[in-house]
């Protein structure tokens, strides 16, 4: 079973299928790009409408004999020698593997005006918009020490770049050097609000009362992997090396803690994008199937030995 449909649960079912695996696919359909306009960075599919690629994908799995289904999972429990599966819709389905794709929650700035222009002027990665807001008046707003990298990834794309503090700390001496040399223009003060006007970002009003105009919000959001669902297996999301947030661990194929529970994409690598979610889908995929080999193999040579 594969819980979540974005690209590293539909390429995980994919190579399932493909291997005449009996796959089921649960999707809640809340995908954490529907509000982009664009895939970006995807050999052969720039710019793809982020629903056309997961319906194109269904349609892919669906082709191998793989099943579908638009359900949340609210329980994942131990199951004999498989797994028990809940859902919010009262289904109960048993699988013998579980592949967990279901990404993760941006948990961003209580700020009016964020959350309603999320993945269009507000943006949180300069490589999946970076292009689209080139040579625009870009504001990065401080959420913590990610801030300023972003700051420095961002000027790559514009000359016009503000660094709100907002209620972060003041930046050590040689941090600040650095967006002075890179003419990055520092702005103290707490932020009140993001003005919006005709459905667009205007600019950032600070509490003190000034506006200060700008096109384009960019903002590190914390990055919080969605499972939930499974702490009745003992697997919980912890806090990542990075920083970024917390995901749920799991080895290069895949693999988490729990026998028989692989993790691909998001709810892994909280800095994946499409294209390396996708691959890690297969990966995991494939090591499923794998293990569904060796281990049906040795029931048949314990069979034959009878």
């Amino acid at each position: 079973m594969v819980i979540g449909g974005g690209a590293a649960g539909l390429n995980g079912a994919l190579m399932l299928a493909r291997s005449r695996r009996d796959v089921l696919v649960i999707d809640a359909g809340q995908p954490r790009n529907a509000p982009a306009d664009g895939v970006h960075g995807l050999l052969a599919r720039e710019g793809m409408p982020p629903l056309e690629l997961i319906a194109r994908g269904q349609d892919e799995v669906r082709g191998y004999g793989g099943e579908i289904i638009s359900d949340e999972v609210t329980e994942a429990r131990r199951d004999g020698d498989g797994f028990a599966v809940t859902t919010a819709g009262g289904r109960t389905v048993r699988a013998r593997r579980l592949l967990v794709t279901t990404g993760l929650v941006d948990e961003l700035p209580d700020l009016p005006g964020l959350r309603e222009r999320w993945g269009r002027d507000l943006v949180h990665c300069p490589y999946c918009h970076g292009w689209e807001v080139r040579d625009q008046p870009i504001g990065i707003l401080a959420t913590g020490p990610a801030s300023m990298h972003h700051a420095l990834l961002f000027r790559q794309l514009s000359d016009d770049l503000m660094f709100f503090q907002h209620d972060q700390p003041d930046l050590p001496d040689d941090q600040a050097e650095q967006l002075a040399a890179r003419d990055i223009t520092l702005v103290t003060g707490e932020v009140a609000e993001i003005q919006i006007k005709d459905d667009a970002i205007a600019g950032v009003r600070l509490k003190s009362g000034s506006l200060i105009p700008r096109r384009v919000i960019a903002v590190a959001s914390r990055l919080v992997a969605r499972a939930g669902f499974l702490h009745s297996l003992g697997l919980v999301p912890l806090p990542h090396p990075s920083g970024m947030g917390e995901h749920l661990p799991a080895d290069a194929t895949g693999r988490t803690e729990i026998p028989g529970v692989w993790a691909a994409g998001n709810v892994t690598d909280l800095s994946a994008q499409v294209g390396s979610a996708a691959a890690a889908g297969a990966l995991a995929g494939a090591q499923i199937n794998a293990d569904l080999v060796l281990a049906e193999t040795r029931l048949a040579v314990a069979n034959r030995s009878r």
